[in-house]
């Protein structure tokens, strides 16, 4: 049962079909539909292989030197992508986060939504999109360098657009968030530790932001600016 289930899940087309599915599920029943139909699969992929996280990116072990690295990563991005979707809300409306505004000053769902980031979004969204849906596209695509761009740009849109819910901004925001990340990791295809840290550090500042209701602080400096 288990190797069946593993040699159909690791057909080369599956993985279009289950990012089909997902998305297709997520309009029609409920957004987070588009997030359980991969990890599903994925989690599946995994059981059938006898856990092989390496399959995944998870390879290596995390060290010291990720952790500084990923946080150096971390801060530049902070400070290129608030700075663009700053600006970019002046000529398009604003990013809509009402999603999480009972965040706003309240500690216990602040708690919350730190564990939900770390496990869902973090480790959970980096397993699903780059572990399963980038490398097996890449391997669909030719595994070659074009192939991994190609596989970079198909899931960053794919990402990006999950983030539908969030407006126009969230959409350009989560595309380009997502592709520089792509980047970092078709280069060390086994280190999937780095972007999983770069993501919760990342949404760590922003879920803190919103906690301490600050998060428009860099928008309302880029506005006293222009």
């Amino acid at each position: 049962m288990k190797t069946k289930v593993f040699n159909f899940l690791t057909k080369p087309y599956i993985v279009v079909l289950t990012m089909i599915i997902g998305v297709l599920l997520s309009i029609f029943i409920d957004r987070n539909f588009n997030f359980f139909t991969g990890l599903s699969v994925a989690l599946l992929i995994l059981w059938g292989s006898k856990y092989d996280w390496s399959r995944f990116g998870l390879a290596k072990r995390i060290t010291f030197a990720t952790v500084l690295r990923s946080l150096g990563i971390t801060v530049l991005l902070i400070i290129g992508f608030y700075i663009f979707e700053s600006i970019l809300a002046m000529y398009i409306d604003d990013i809509d986060i009402s999603t999480f505004d009972n965040v706003r000053g309240n500690f216990s769902e602040y708690i919350s939504l730190m564990i939900v980031v770390w496990i869902f979004a973090a480790f959970g969204e980096e397993f699903i999109y780059r572990g399963y849906y980038m490398k097996e596209l890449a391997k669909l695509l030719g595994d070659s360098k074009k192939a991994w761009l190609l596989a970079a740009i198909i899931v960053s849109l794919y990402f990006g657009t999950s983030h539908a819910y969030q407006g126009l901004i969230g959409i350009i925001g989560g595309t380009l968030w997502h592709f520089s990340i792509s980047l970092i990791f078709s280069k060390n295809k086994n280190n999937l530790m780095a972007p999983i840290l770069i993501h919760g550090f990342y949404d760590t500042v922003g879920v803190t932001l919103l906690y301490l209701n600050q998060d428009s602080i860099v928008g309302d400096w880029i506005q006293q600016l222009f």
